[in-house]
């Protein structure tokens, strides 16, 4: 009897269930997660089609997401409904790793059937896959290559070609990727811009809430940040604000004004392989990527690669030297090192807010993850950027941990205040009205380019013949708060050092492509840089000018046949001369009459009728400049020549 695989993320209508795809290449696929701050979400709803009648097992793939924590009872769990009937095993319980869970069994006929998801608590159960397993079957592999072939089986479909070879191919639409595809694209390139979300912008989207950082306009390029213009939100302050605020619709519509001929925005879609072209040096032939709900898989091939991911996934599929951590002090010669190198980053802020109720707003008392007391409670009602975890991880093989510390932590410490605290009565009318489900990261890996950019060259004013944009930002180095670290095992909150500089400084163009991948460009926050330089150009409106000097090297790469070493070594004057006339703006409508002699008619049925000082001949037509009679109005070439007007002669031909 052959089995019915669904993924979950592929489910007909989500209800209130998110799509998390953060993690996709360590558990396989992207999942389902029932994000309702303590209130159970929508069911999750899909049909599928029984292959003959019988008794079936229904098995999900899940975890217990709050059992690292090893207290209580498990956090987030949800049922499964097969034609409205609850199976009986409450799901998410079966521990910390992803592993198949059964569900139960019941008879069902062969034919149409549906299927839903059921959350039980609204605190972040999750789904990747059911399977529907004939009578004795076993469940499918736990994970590894060989749930991959499984998984690959049952969904049985092929890669796709994507028929265009592209200039440029940039991977995530974050700020710094928004930018580099639209620079290139008015530079002439034909380009795809491949993201993984349904909304563009990374950090700065209502989806994370990180405001964006930085100035533009600034020497010695003052015309980049054009586009970084375009697409910022008008309301920028610090702070977690309503989705409106982020502005979402701004950084897509900007594509609109794009030939349709000229670029691919390929949404939802994530990369999971390269496939590398022969010989040296090392060079991308092409990626393939996954539509993240639909499964299906497509190759895009192209002249130039630009990774913007931030966790450098193209750079490190396709072998770059990467660095992570901090380095030591001996390492770059910067004071601000530390004097032994280590593996701290600066971390994940899972941002949140919350807002007062006209009545009482009940949140449920949980008894699971860390135990928070009068004596480390935060008496707080939002989390920005200090809400920061994982500074000891691993940001791109441990995002779901990492992400899930952060919630945790919100939670516990809300029902703390909520329900226990001797001050809760404060907080009795406070309801959790956001909180991200994705996290913004702030540091991952870091590429190394052919220049990596340090302490010394910022503080030292050391300007590089292949300067490019600049950054505006301090140093600004996060570390977890010691006061916060030393009342829990694993920090959930930071602490920032600041040192300002003194003026704009401009990144070698030489930290913005990679040393060991030869048509691979570097945006966003995995940019050539060391720990600490990297903490003052790592804000995005500096990474979306560095994005608008990469579009305009990947043009001038497809328009001489070059790669993105060979614009330093032999065409920098042709990309200082893009950067000094800046990213053009998009045409403007005006049509308001302005530099050169007319006068004519705008019918909507006919077109624009020109009058002077080209009579159009349309009239000819003794309908049409009757018409125009009709409007009473004297002309140019009659007042000037004091001759008939125009409606005399119309009247006449009639």
């Amino acid at each position: 009897m052959a089995g019915v695989w669904i993924e979950a993320e592929s489910f007909d209508s989500l209800g209130g269930w998110v799509i998390d795809q953060q993690s996709m290449g360590q558990v396989g696929s992207a999942y389902v997660m029932a994000h309702g701050m303590g209130v159970p979400v929508r069911d999750a709803r899909t049909a599928c089609v029984i292959p003959e009648a019988g008794r079936w097992t229904v098995w999900a793939r899940t975890r217990d997401w709050t059992a690292p924590w090893r207290r209580g009872s498990p956090g987030g769990t949800f049922d499964v409904l097969v034609n409205g009937f609850a199976l009986p095993q409450r799901l998410g319980t079966n521990g910390p790793d992803w592993a198949w869970q059964k569900a139960g069994s019941l008879l069902l006929a062969a034919g149409p059937a549906t299927v839903a998801l059921r959350d039980r608590t609204g605190f972040n159960g999750r789904c990747d896959a059911l399977y529907l397993a004939g009578e004795g079957a076993d469940p499918p592999p736990d994970g590894g290559e060989e749930l991959a072939r499984f998984r690959g089986n049952a969904a049985g479909a092929a890669i796709g070609e994507d028929s265009v070879t592209y200039d440029l191919v940039v991977v995530g639409g974050g700020i710094a990727g928004i930018c580099t595809a639209i620079a290139a694209i008015r530079a002439g390139a034909r380009v795809a811009l491949i993201h993984d979300r349904p909304v563009l912008g990374g950090c700065n989207s209502s989806e994370i809430r990180v405001p964006m950082g930085g100035f533009f306009h600034v020497p010695p390029y003052p015309a980049l940040g054009n586009v970084v213009q375009e697409i910022s939100p008008i309301a920028g302050a610090p702070g977690v604000h309503p989705p409106e605020f982020y502005e979402d619709a701004r950084k897509a519509n900007i594509f609109l004004n794009c030939p349709g001929d000229r670029y691919r925005l390929a949404l939802e879609t994530r990369v999971i392989s390269l496939e590398m072209a022969g010989g040296a040096p090392r060079r991308i032939a092409s990626c393939v990527a996954r539509h993240v709900r639909s499964g299906a898989e497509t190759r895009f091939r192209a002249h130039v690669f630009a990774d913007c991911t931030g966790d450098a996934v193209v750079s490190r599929m396709a072998g770059a030297a990467v660095m992570t951590g901090r380095e030591a002090r001996g390492t770059f010669s910067e004071s601000l090192a530390p004097v032994q190198g280590d593996g701290q980053v600066m971390g994940m802020s899972v941002t949140w807010r919350s807002d007062p109720d006209a009545g009482p707003a009940p949140f449920p008392d949980i008894g699971w993850g860390i135990e928070i007391t009068e004596k480390n409670a935060y008496y707080v009602r939002s989390g920005d950027w200090e809400w920061e975890t994982g500074q000891y991880r691993d940001q791109a093989e441990e995002t779901e941990y990492i992400r899930d510390y952060g919630l945790m932590a919100i939670f516990a410490n809300w029902s703390f205040l909520k329900n226990r605290s001797p001050r809760k009565d404060e907080w009795s009318r406070d309801r959790l009205s956001w909180i991200t489900f994705l996290g913004g990261k702030r540091e991952s890996f870091r590429v190394v380019g052919d220049h990596v950019l340090t302490q010394g060259d910022i503080e030292g004013r050391v300007i590089h013949p292949d300067a490019t944009a600049s950054a505006t930002w301090n140093l600004d180095l996060h570390f977890p708060d010691p006061e916060h670290a030393a009342k829990f095992p694993e920090p959930f909150r930071s602490c920032a050092y600041h040192r300002n500089l003194t003026r704009p400084y401009p990144v070698p163009y030489r930290c913005l492509y990679a040393r060991d991948v030869a048509n691979l460009f570097l945006g966003g926050r995995h940019v050539s840089a060391s720990h600490v330089a990297f903490g003052s150009i790592r804000v995005m409106r500096t990474l979306g000018m560095l994005g608008e000097v990469i579009g305009m090297a990947a043009a001038l790469c497809a328009r001489k046949a070059i790669l993105p070493r060979d614009v330093y070594a032999s065409h920098f004057g042709e990309l200082r001369a893009m950067m000094e006339a800046g990213v053009p703006a998009p045409p403007t409508y005006h049509n308001g009459g302005m530099g050169r002699e007319y006068e004519g008619y705008h019918f909507k049925d006919t077109g624009h009728l020109s009058v002077y000082p080209v009579a159009s001949r349309e009239l000819g037509d003794p309908a049409v400049r009757a018409r125009i009679a009709a409007l009473g109005v004297q002309h140019t070439e009659c007042r000037s020549a004091g001759g008939p007007s125009f409606q005399s002669s119309a009247s006449s031909d009639g």
